[in-house]
């Protein structure tokens, strides 16, 4: 289960809302949170099941996808990141494609999850 906000472009920059080498709250508003109902392998890397706050940190070329157990958490100005109750870390490839998304968008396929906005895509493999 994913429950996130959407930003919309609205003619802006995707590199102005979500900038590259700068911690991203993956979303808007409250941060992004993650509940797996069983133990899962994300990126490689071992996961329990348990409800996360997924933040990325976008590149170029690949992204940097973060679990954190502190819920609950606000984004913008007053985001401020604990790496103490980090549980993972790992990097993704990220993509592009010719279709422009308006709104950032989270979806799951057989193979995990997909992040896109703009023209960026990111897939997140889950086993």
């Amino acid at each position: 289960k994913i429950v996130y906000s959407r930003p919309q472009l609205k003619g802006r920059e995707l590199s102005k809302l979500a900038p590259n080498d700068k911690m991203w709250r993956t979303g808007a508003n409250e941060g992004t949170e993650i509940t797996l109902y069983k133990d899962k392998n994300m990126g490689g890397k071992s996961v329990k099941a348990g409800t996360y706050t997924l933040t990325t940190i976008p590149g170029e070329g690949e992204w940097t996808v973060v679990l954190n157990s502190n819920l609950n958490v606000w984004g913008g100005g007053a985001f401020k990141y604990n790496t103490a109750t980090e549980v993972t870390r790992f990097t993704v490839k990220s993509s592009s494609s010719e279709e422009s998304l308006e709104a950032f968008s989270i979806t799951f396929d057989e193979s995990g999850m997909h992040l896109g906005w703009g023209t960026v895509r990111v897939a997140i493999p889950i086993q």
